[in-house]
């Protein structure tokens, strides 16, 4: 007798300063560990399985993350209790959002249609170290205004293979940023912040790895002046074989939130 299966869609936040990413491995405290831990908790012997929409790197936190919850032979009987259940037992630095049930068709890789990413930071000084988890310091002056204008080069069609981390000769550089902006943060708010922040904002369907945190990398220098903007539109270019040395701190990083098609 074929087992009938049955879909959901769980959209999730987490700290992720103590966590060693989103992706499960050997003897390593992760999101995607914990949540299948307090879902083995609740759930008691029903079979399950989790899929992430994607992952994060170790220390990146997520305002709005997703995974897909598939369960065999019986539904969830009341969704709200469910969800009331699971936040009582996660961890006080995950928290579930919302649930709903999808269909076998919804796939939550392929159906992930634009994911927002925040990277953000103060600059010029030593700031209290309880913004740490989310916000990364450089101590020096930077150029913030010079910083903007590096940062609208990236939006568009471009070639990334610069912003990739160890590219394969497989991998997929052609991609495109429907947004890439620096402004100052109005969204991270806390009285233990720098009176002004920053946050870079970049827009894309699929990045590539460190991507984010290797293009905070070049603006960074570029506001240091180590490198000019004449840098960064070449390092975009398809015949461009420069190497980013430099990969901006993980705990600045933060997935803003995750849109999937319908």
């Amino acid at each position: 007798m074929l087992q009938k299966r049955f879909f959901y869609l769980v959209n999730v936040q987490f700290l992720g300063y103590r966590f060693h990413g989103w992706q499960k491995q050997p003897n390593t405290k992760t999101v995607h560990l914990m949540i299948d831990r307090t879902l083995k908790y609740i759930l008691g012997e029903q079979k399950f399985k989790t899929l992430g929409a994607g992952r994060t790197d170790a220390m990146v936190s997520a305002n709005q993350a997703a995974f897909e919850l598939f369960l065999d032979d019986e539904p969830l009987e009341d969704l709200n209790v469910f969800l009331d259940l699971f936040n009582t037992n996660l961890p006080q630095d995950i928290r579930a959002l919302r649930i709903k049930e999808v269909d076998s068709k919804f796939n939550i890789i392929q159906d992930s249609k634009l994911k927002e990413y925040h990277y953000v930071f103060a600059q010029g000084d030593k700031f209290h170290p309880f913004a740490a988890p989310i916000m990364t310091t450089i101590l020096e002056a930077l150029d913030i205004e010079l910083m903007k204008e590096g940062a609208k080069l990236f939006e568009g069609k471009n070639n990334y293979k610069t912003y990739c981390y160890k590219p394969s000769a497989e991998g997929v550089f052609n991609r495109e940023l429907k947004r890439c902006e620096l402004v100052e943060n109005t969204l991270y708010t806390a009285n233990f912040f720098p009176d002004k922040s920053y946050v870079l904002k970049v827009i894309g369907k699929g990045f590539g790895r460190h991507q984010i945190r290797l293009m905070m990398g070049a603006l960074i220098k570029l506001g240091r002046g180590a490198i000019d903007l004449e840098y960064i539109k070449n390092s975009l270019k398809p015949e461009s074989d420069y190497v980013m040395d430099y990969i901006a701190p993980a705990s600045g990083l933060i997935l803003h939130k995750i849109e999937f098609k319908n």
